[in-house]
Parts: C-alpha cells; structure tokens; sequence
C-alpha cells in the first residue's frame, strides 16, 4: 500500500510540474487583426491621413512586451511603434504610413520583432491607389456659367 501511494504522488507532483511548464509566461503580444485593406483609394501625399492604418495589439502575457524594431518591406512603407514597454494586460497601437502617391495595386509587409518566445509578426497592408481625377477630365455643368 505505501508503493501505491508513493507511485501515486510522484505521479501527483509529476502531472502538477508538466502543466505548469506549459502555461505561457512572458510577454504576448496579440493582435486585433494581422492584415489591413485600404481598399480603393485615390492618389494622394504620404502626409495625407488616408496614407496611415493603424494596428491594435494587446499584451496578454504575463510580462512587460517590449518592441525592439518594425521594419517595412520597402522604403514606400513606414511603421512607427511604441518604443515604451507595454504592461500585461495593456493595449498600444502600430502606425503604418504607406506612400499613396504610387499608383497601382500594392501588398507590402511590416515585422515586428519583440522579447517574447516567438520573436517576430508580419503585418500586411494591401490595396490600390487610383489616379486623382483631374479638372480637365470633369464634365463642365450644363446650368453653369455664360449658359
């Protein structure tokens, strides 16, 4: 009878030590969503505020996130990310700034590296840029001047 019992606690205490490695610790970092479509826009500046999409995330671990670096897959796509740590249970935000002075379809990428296990995200950005219609191309109006 004490064998059984003492199979039976090591295999208490073993079961305990397994499920407790297998609970996350450290930071996570948990996205609202991991793709942006900006649709169909028209050709603007890079200033424009129709240039930025913005990213939610989510620190849902148990430790402070720390971003160290985004980086977009070209010089047409500018991130910014805070450089402050984000707290368990906090929310931040990341800014990508795409050029819409390009014309045409696009889908461009931004990874982001932390301090959490698996270390790196891809963000996507995806869209079209069309022309600005120009005043030449308007109709002028029937009812409108010298008419």
């Amino acid at each position: 009878m004490k064998s059984f019992l003492s199979i039976f606690a090591f295999l208490a205490m073993f079961g305990t030590v397994s499920f407790a490695q297998g609970t996350t610790t450290g930071p996570v970092m948990k996205f609202e969503t991991l793709e942006i479509n900006y649709g169909d826009i028209l050709q603007g500046k890079q200033s424009d505020p129709e240039a930025v999409r913005v990213f939610k995330f989510t620190n849902t671990g148990n430790e402070p996130l720390i971003i160290s670096n985004a980086k977009g897959s070209c010089g047409c796509t500018v991130p910014s990310y805070p450089k402050e740590a984000i707290l368990p249970g906090k929310s931040a935000n990341i800014e990508v700034r795409y050029d819409i002075a390009r014309l045409g379809p696009f889908q461009k990428n931004v990874t982001i590296t932390t301090n959490e296990t698996n270390s790196t995200h891809t963000l996507t950005i995806k869209g079209k840029i069309n022309p600005k219609p120009s005043e030449e191309s308007v109709p002028a109006s029937q009812s409108g001047f010298g008419g």
